[in-house]
Formats: C-alpha cells, structure tokens, sequence
C-alpha cells in the first residue's frame, strides 16, 4: 500500500509530494487515513529553517485527527474503549516515557527528556517514515493517546485542539485567569482566540484583546472578548491608558502574550499590575534576547512571569471540551482549507498572516 505525503527537503523551498510505502505495522501501532492536519505557526518556523529540531528530509504536521484504517493488536482510547477500524481519532501530538522525574514524579509530561512529537523531531528516514500529518496516512507510536471523536464533530474544526488550545489550555493552568477579573490577550491567532475562550470560562469580567488584524480581533470577539485594541490604530501609551481606565488604574490581572513577539512580551509587563501575572504561551521559536528592567517591572510590581512550554494530554482533552461549548464560533477560524498538493500554498499563507487558521485535508479534491 502506498501514502501520499508532501515532504520538507530543503529549507525556504516548496514541500515535495512524494509517495511512500506504508510499512507492517509492529505491535501496538496504529495506522490512520488523514483527515485533517493542522497548519500551525510552529510549521512555519520549520519550513524557514528557524527551529533548530528540524530533521530533514520530514513531514511536517502535529495536529492530525483521521480514521483509524489499521491496528496491530487491541489498542484502547483514553477512556479505556476498544478502538476498531473505521474509528474518528484525535491523537495527543507529544509521546512521553511515562517514567522519568518529571513524569512519574512531578507529572509534568510535558518537560519529559524523551519527549518526540509528530511532524517535528523525526525525519522520514526514521521508520516507520510516516511520521508526521502532512500525508494521506501517518503510523502512530504505540504510546500514543488516542481521544475519540464523533461523526458529527468537524476535524477541521478540532484539530487545532491538540496544540494551540492544548498548549492555551496550559498556560491557563499555570496562571489561572481570577473570577471577575481583568485578562489581557495579546496575538488575536489560534493560540490568542484560545485563551479567549479560556478567559471567558473561568470567569473574567473583562477580556481585552490586542491585535493587528480587524477580522482576528472580531473572531475573538465571537468567543468572549469584551474589548477589542487594534494596535494599527492605538499606541503603546493608548493602549495602556486604557487597560488602565478599565482597571481603575491597577492594570490587568493576567496578561497572556500569545503572538511571540519579544515587544509584546515587553508591554505585558506595562500593562499587568502589581501582584499579577504574564503568561508567555506565544515563544515558540527562538526569538532573541529581551531587554528589560526587573526592579521596576517584576521586583517592585511583585509580578509573576509564566513560562509556557507546550502541553500534555489532560490540556488537549480542555481544548476539545471548550471547542464543544462553541463549535460554531470555532469553526469560524478556519477560514481555508488546502489539499495536500498545496501545503506549500497553506505554509504561505499563515507566514504572510492571510488566514486565522489553515487546515490540510489530503482527501480534499484538488479544484
């Protein structure tokens, strides 16, 4: 049997469609017919050559959600159910050892040495070759969670779970948004309308979002967002005068940096007041150093910075049960959907900030 998969040979290049042999299964694995792969901003930084975990040759694509096609042996869900062919799964996009210090221990999988991700740490020689979602099909690990979904439930529509919203949902976890507070939310992206959402269910009273782009900011808007900032037509001093009104003069509670940009970093720690926190989910990537002054910005302020650094599986089952309590204005991020032969086109897309959200479909007719 063969898969089609578009392939990361070189840098700054278009993807090539090449086709692969699905290899035998060995025990455990699971083979799945793609549905829908996520276009994230982190493929972004692998396909530029600025994340240093690139192998090549590779295919990209950690959010993947497609039907189970093949199994070697019984495999059960994270719900203890008997997963059979045919089967909608969603899996969790990082593979942990389950028994090192910070897994067996601290329970922070996410900080596992050992971790791997699909799309991201193994390259297409490293068998079994279809490791990553940008392909018809991919072979999942053993280890891997499977989470179900139903037929009703749209993949495009979810699959931004097992990242942006799983690696939100973390951030949320670390720094909690307070009951009738002040959330700031700076990148109105995925990662952005997430926290958004995140924000609105645990209970802040004001939501401000700040952004660049009229038709992100509004889509934040649909999930919960109480006020909308657009930085083209606000300054900094704008910007902080009127976090600061709405505050009585404090600042906000929580700030969620959520675009990745170092000068964003540096407002948040303007705009938090004394005593609050700033959440750094948006730093995926290298990004350079960041010049500040932390007797007047931390010490003085007694302000909490959060790193965040990706998720694990309890985060991702978050982000898919807030996906269901607004399926509607989630869908509204996904505003293209490409077939495989254009995944260098969907790449282009997200870099040149055309779309919220970009989603893969490999069966998706070519127009």
């Amino acid at each position: 049997m063969k898969a089609m998969a578009a392939v990361l040979c070189a840098f700054r290049r278009p993807l090539v469609i090449e086709e692969i042999e699905v290899p035998p299964l060995a025990p455990g694995q699971v083979l799945v017919a793609v549905e829908a792969a996520g276009v994230c901003g982190s493929d972004v930084h692998m396909w530029s050559g600025q994340d240093p975990r690139t192998p090549l040759p590779m295919i990209l694509g950690h959010e993947g959600i497609g039907r189970v096609q093949e199994i070697a042996g019984e495999k059960r869900d994270v719900y203890g159910e008997r997963v059979a062919p045919g089967d909608r799964i969603l899996w969790e996009r990082g593979v942990t050892c389950g028994r090192c210090f910070y897994c067996a221990v601290l329970h922070e999988p996410a900080l596992c040495p050992s971790r791997w991700v699909y799309g991201i740490h193994r390259s297409l020689e490293v068998p079994p070759h279809l490791n990553g979602a940008y392909a018809s099909h991919i072979v999942l690990d053993a280890s891997t969670p499977l989470i179900p979904l139903a037929e009703d439930e749209d993949p495009a529509t979810f699959v931004a779970a097992s990242c942006s919203g799983a690696t939100a949902a973390h951030g949320f976890a670390l720094s909690p948004a307070p009951l009738g507070g002040t959330v700031v939310v700076m990148g109105p992206g995925p990662l952005g309308a997430f926290s958004v959402a995140l924000a609105k269910a645990q209970g802040a009273e004001h939501i401000v979002v700040i952004g660049g782009t009229a038709e992100r900011l509004a889509l934040c808007a649909g999930l919960g967002a109480t006020l909308l900032l657009n930085r083209h037509e606000m300054e900094e001093g704008q910007r902080l005068e009127a976090v600061y009104a709405l505050t009585h003069g404090r600042g906000a509670d929580l700030v969620v940096e959520a675009s990745g940009s170092i000068a964003a970093a540096r407002e948040a720690l303007l705009l938090v007041r004394a005593g609050g926190a700033v959440s750094l989910v948006g730093l995926g990537a290298p990004v350079g150093e960041m010049a500040l002054t932390p007797f007047e910005t931390l010490v003085r302020k007694n302000v909490r910075v959060q790193g965040v650094w990706v998720s694990d599986l309890r985060h991702t089952l978050q982000a898919l049960s807030l996906i269901r309590r607004q399926p509607a204005a989630f869908a509204a991020l996904v505003d293209r959907r490409f077939n495989l032969a254009e995944a260098t086109e969907a790449l282009a897309a997200v870099r040149g900030r055309e779309v919220m959200k970009a989603v893969l479909e490999p069966r998706r007719e070519q127009d």
